[in-house]
């Protein structure tokens, strides 16, 4: 009896394992099936096809194809855009040491790196390309720019600006150099008479950890350290073991800092904080915004579930995705999504849901509803981002400032200003110059912006077109649209701080660089003024960590 029942046990034991052998049997089945298709459907179409095809091309275009049923995240890297992979994860490149993107439809110099030779040979900021060693520069070979303005250190490009206020071209001969990436781009006490540092991430490239240290250590030597204020905004992310060393210069060691979860949900890996904390005890504030993603949402949520500092701003981004990077042959590689990370009190903050449009992937269900706690018993959820302790927004009030700003008008009156005018400094004009050149640049410039106002005036009068009384209409409409025309500049009047702090952070940028308009941008951002009076005053900054319940 006992040997009937063990040969049943095993019997039904070896059933249950030959379906998971079949389970797996069947998926490579399916792999080595559809390969065999796909393979045959491009060979016969590349081959047969009645017009010539691109084999390269065509495999590109099937591989983009597939991908795109994926997330955004999950990409092809072909041999020209392994460049910017190096950049990451090396932190390094060669090039002329600049910022370009496009302007007004122009290609044109956003930003200067310090000590570099587009700003040892007086490029500035502004400048719009024309030519790179004879080829032509527009917005449709944008994408190709790297192609010409990256290479190995020694080589030399020919470029051709036209600078607004200025009639001729000018030529530059720019040597490429091995160019450093920073990825911390502004540190100091702010306010300088303080005991208050300020930290500027951009990126969380190669050393991006280290920078924070050597920051931190310098700036204790000149004083004793306070508080600290860790600026995230606008920072897309980049390397999970950046963003883990960044966020245990905070963390007290042993602390966890993220979790890592891939298609086995049964393999968790945890990672802790493996060193003191350069940052100590100082009161923290991290700022966060819409464009806050990936590693600094790892670094803010770490922050917020431990109760180690305030977060300050505007929700984040909501990335929670972890990207593998795979090479594959002739200098490729794939990045592909593998993880999702999860906060240290277990929240996934992936705001986008890449299943809900697509029959490829399985949902997976994000508990957006979901509480989970902080350390000091705070409630914190989970999808959509890192959500502020105390949420602060920086848009101006007036659609017209915002609609200016969008359209570069700033940035545009700051280049033709700081190009007609000899030896500025931020202390040579007053704001009513700035503000009156400013009106008169935009009337030169014919600038058309359409008010709220007027395109109800707009729909009046379209409204009434057909009608047989519009001839009655006709004058008093003209008449709303002569007042809505004047009270544009009644409007700009009235918001004249946004106007010429925005002038005036664009013109310290073209004196002193990304660490002149950082400086001088501080001095009218809300969200920074918010964080120095949370981090002033004790009571606040306590009741918001709910530290007094825990005494």
């Amino acid at each position: 009896m006992k040997t009937n029942i063990k040969v049943v046990t095993v019997f039904i034991l070896f059933f249950g394992l030959s379906g998971f052998i079949r389970s797996d049997n069947d998926i490579f089945f399916e792999i080595s099936r559809s390969i065999d298709i796909f393979g045959k459907v491009y060979k016969e179409v590349t081959l047969n096809y009645v017009d010539d095809i691109n084999p390269s091309d065509f495999m590109l275009s099937g591989i983009k194809g597939m991908l795109s049923s994926l997330d955004p995240y999950t990409n092809y890297i072909d041999e020209s855009l392994k460049k910017d992979i190096d950049l990451m994860t090396k932190g390094k490149y060669g090039g002329i040491g600049a910022s370009v993107g496009i302007r007004n439809d122009k290609v044109t110099i956003i930003d200067l790196i310090e000590g570099y030779s587009a700003q040892r040979q007086g490029l500035r900021i502004g400048d719009v390309i024309k030519e790179i060693n004879g080829t032509y520069i527009s917005k449709q070979n944008y994408e190709d720019l790297s192609d010409y303005l990256k290479g190995d250190p020694g080589k030399v490009v020919k470029i051709i600006i036209e600078r607004d206020g200025i009639d001729e071209d000018l030529v530059f001969d720019l040597v490429l150099e091995e160019v450093q990436v920073k990825n911390l781009t502004y540190y100091g006490f702010i306010p300088q008479n303080s005991n208050n540092i300020y930290l500027k991430l951009s990126s969380f490239s190669r050393s991006a950890g280290d920078e924070i240290k050597r920051a931190i250590l310098e700036l204790n030597k000149e004083k004793e350290i306070h508080s600290i204020i860790l600026d995230l905004r606008g920072n897309p992310g980049g390397l999970l073991d950046q963003a883990i060393d960044v966020a245990e210069k905070f963390l007290n060691r042993d602390q966890l800092i993220v979790s890592v979860m891939g298609k086995d949900t049964t393999r968790v890996t945890r990672y802790y904080a493996k060193e003191e904390p350069v940052g100590g005890n100082s009161k923290l504030v991290v700022l966060v915004n819409g464009h806050s993603a990936s590693a600094s949402e790892i670094v803010a949520g770490a922050i917020q579930d431990h109760d180690r500092g305030v977060i300050v701003g505007e929700q984040s981004f909501g990335k929670g995705l972890v990207q593998t990077l795979i090479p594959l042959s002739y200098n490729t590689s794939l990045k592909i999504t593998t993880a999702r990370y999860y906060t240290p009190s277990g929240r996934c903050i992936q705001k986008i849901d890449y299943s809900d449009e697509s029959k490829i992937i399985k949902h997976f269900s994000s508990d957006s509803t979901k509480e989970f706690i902080t350390d000091n018993r705070r409630k914190v959820f989970a999808a959509g981002g890192i959500e502020p302790d105390t949420v602060m927004s920086n848009d101006s009030d007036s659609k017209q400032v915002e609609r200016l700003l969008a359209r570069g008008m700033f940035f545009r009156f700051a280049t033709y200003f700081y190009n007609t005018h000899q030896n500025m400094s931020m202390d040579d004009f007053d704001d009513d110059e700035y503000f009156n050149g400013f009106i008169k640049y935009l009337s030169n410039q014919q600038f058309e912006y359409s008010s709220k106002a007027e395109k109800l005036i707009q729909d009046l009068k379209s409204l009434t077109e057909n009608e047989s009384y519009l001839e009655e209409l006709k004058d008093d409409i003209n008449e709303l649209m002569k007042k809505s025309e004047s009270l544009k500049v009644v409007e700009l009047k009235k918001y004249k701080s946004d106007v010429v702090a925005n002038i005036r952070e664009e013109i310290a940028s073209r004196i002193s660089g990304k660490d002149g308009r950082i400086a001088e941008s501080l001095k009218n951002d809300k969200q920074y003024k918010l964080a120095l009076s949370v981090l002033g005053q004790d009571k606040i900054y306590s009741t918001l960590l709910a530290l007094e319940t825990t005494k």
